[in-house]
């Protein structure tokens, strides 16, 4: 393979990366260089999604730096999807990035954590998995704490706290994997799993229970979601808004792709233990997180218990994977779409208004409607979406990745969507009784306002993406089933 072919295969991490660099660069050396930083960005965002576009129109289906790297149709449509929220919060944060001193560097910051996640979704190898993976939550703890605020400070220094005992679980369960199967390739490791060797079954499940947890901090699921009430209410929201859709949409996809690849896919020795597994934290990410989210009364923090309820939903999913469901997987990636529509319109919304009424209080969101029709239809939408309440784009995404579960006819797996389902009702209250507030209740200030022209360009487009995925779901439903094949 020639060196062109190796940087094709990776081009669109490239031009992140390489673009984070010229942003810095251009933060230092250009006068007035900071009117340069938005539109450099986004030409880099840019270039990496032609870049991906360029591999889904040639189809291309290969692997480069001897099977380390894969370009595919699930690479692809993860790498679209990241440059989309990235692009998306880089216009959303417009305004709040004009106030902050290191705005260079949240730019560069924000190219190397999509960048980083680039190469994840490629990674066919565990070396390249882990460093790839703490590239992006380097990154991403920076990102939280660049205020410098008490509040953003003592977040990052959260974050990072539990994103190193997270990584020292996870490349421990590698030391595991690499021990009892005798290679660092996910190709080598489904083969050796495959092969049905029932010795290796206790070390591979502690191995992958280890794994796991690493995946499980990037996911927020539970019991490994400790961080997520914390940042969500201390970080900046625009970086918060990143991490609640980016990161967890990396950390789903290299399960997926490290379930298909390195378990060998949903009929081996640790399949049955896998599922339960994954069971497990679904159920206990949706109790723990809706129950916690009855109580908030800020705005981000309720966003944050709600994003653990959103990532057992997923798990849900996780685990239809592993007890063969040809749904499972199309049914992550296209609930994972969905919930970029969603919660970005939801974050954005609430960055808007918070920065208007000067609180994230929800008890301040009242009457808010008399206030800002547009930013409260859009807001009440999302929401609506985030409970599930057809004909939104997130009832389309619970009714298919509960249906891809129920479809395996395992009884466990049946209670775990019935819990599911239970939960959907749970989360209909604190959900349902924001918008109540927002529609019902009587306004403390009469003031109208309206968020910036870009902002409300994002959340215009937010709104669309919920019902035109709600009502037509077949373009990314087919994209997401053309991902999935790419495991098979």
């Amino acid at each position: 393979m020639t060196g062109w072919e190796l940087i094709h295969h990776i081009g669109p991490a490239i031009a992140m990366l390489v673009g984070a660099g010229v942003v810095l660069t251009a933060d230092v050396i250009l006068p007035r260089g900071r009117g340069s930083l938005v539109p450099l960005t986004l030409l880099s965002l840019g270039i990496a999604a032609v870049w991906a576009l360029w591999h889904a129109i040639a189809d291309t289906d290969s692997s480069a730096f001897q099977g380390a790297v894969v370009m595919d149709s699930f690479a692809i449509y993860f790498i679209l999807l990241l440059t989309i929220v990235a692009a998306a919060v880089v216009v959303a944060s417009l305004e709040w990035a004009k106030e902050l001193d290191l705005a260079g560097e949240f730019y560069a910051l924000l190219l190397v954590a999509t960048g980083s996640m680039s190469l994840l979704v490629q990674g066919n190898d565990l070396i390249l998995i882990f460093i790839a993976l703490e590239t992006t939550s380097i990154a991403q703890y920076v990102l939280v704490g660049i205020t410098r605020r008490d509040r953003a400070a003592e977040a990052g220094i959260k974050y990072l706290l539990n994103g190193a005992i997270a990584a020292g679980l996870m490349i421990y369960g590698f030391a595991f994997l690499f021990g009892v199967t005798g290679s660092t390739s996910l190709d080598g490791i489904g083969e050796f799993v495959r092969a049905g060797n029932e010795a290796a079954r206790l070390p591979l499940t502690l191995a992958f229970v280890l794994i796991a947890a690493g995946f499980g901090f990037k996911m927020a699921l539970a019991p490994f979601h400790g961080w997520a009430p914390d940042v969500y209410e201390g970080g900046p929201t625009p970086v918060v808004s990143f991490l609640a859709v980016a990161s967890k949409a990396g950390g789903f996809a290299i399960a997926l792709r490290l379930f298909y690849t390195g378990l060998g896919g949903g009929d081996t020795i640790i399949s049955q233990d896998w599922a339960m597994m994954f069971g497990v934290f679904a159920v206990a990410s949706m109790l723990f997180g809706n129950i916690a989210a009855l109580l908030q009364t800020d705005a981000r923090r309720l966003l944050g218990y709600s994003s653990i309820a959103q990532a057992g939903n997923i798990g849900v999913g996780l685990a239809a994977v592993a007890m063969g469901s040809t749904l499972g997987a199309s049914g992550v990636i296209f609930f994972l779409g969905t919930y970029v529509a969603t919660n970005l319109g939801a974050f954005f919304a609430v960055i808007a208004i918070s920065e208007r009424i000067g609180s994230y209080q929800i008890s301040d969101y009242a009457g808010l409607i008399k206030r800002s029709p547009m930013l409260s239809a859009i807001l009440v939408l999302c929401l609506l979406s985030l409970t599930g309440i057809p004909p939104t784009a997130g009832f389309i995404a619970k009714v298919y990745i509960f249906n891809s579960a129920v479809q395996t006819g395992e009884q466990w797996l049946v209670a775990v969507v019935a819990i599911a389902v239970i939960n959907t009702a749970i989360s209909a209250f604190y959900y349902l009784r924001w918008a109540r507030t927002i529609v019902l209740e009587d306004p403390v200030d009469e003031t109208r306002f309206s968020a910036t022209g870009p902002m409300q360009a994002m959340l215009a487009v937010a709104a669309i993406g919920v019902i035109f995925l709600g009502v037509v779901p077949s373009p990314l439903l087919n994209a997401a089933q053309r991902a999935a094949a790419a495991l098979l």
